[in-house]
């Protein structure tokens, strides 16, 4: 359910911040909405899919490709936060 209304919000942002960009760039309001509702239908649906693909990736194998992961008990970053070794 977390993921639903992650990804309901994000594409709320998306289209706001699509809708902006367009508008700014050519003052039309029909061009502006077309393209916000578009491209940021379609990308929120691939962020959903990409959220659950993360999902389901174990984060021991993020330490084999040199990431470690993040240290909670401190609330800080382990050794090296999210950046490769």
């Amino acid at each position: 359910m977390r993921d639903l209304v992650k990804t309901m919000t994000y594409g709320s942002l998306h289209f706001s911040v699509g809708f902006g960009v367009v508008y700014l760039l050519t003052g039309e309001v029909t061009l502006a909405a077309g393209v916000a509702l578009i491209e940021p239908a379609v990308n929120t649906v691939v962020f959903y899919f990409h959220e659950k693909a993360w999902a389901r990736f174990p984060a021991k194998a993020l330490k084999g490709l040199g990431f470690q992961p993040l240290n909670h008990d401190r609330g800080q970053r382990g050794q090296g936060g999210a950046q490769p070794a």
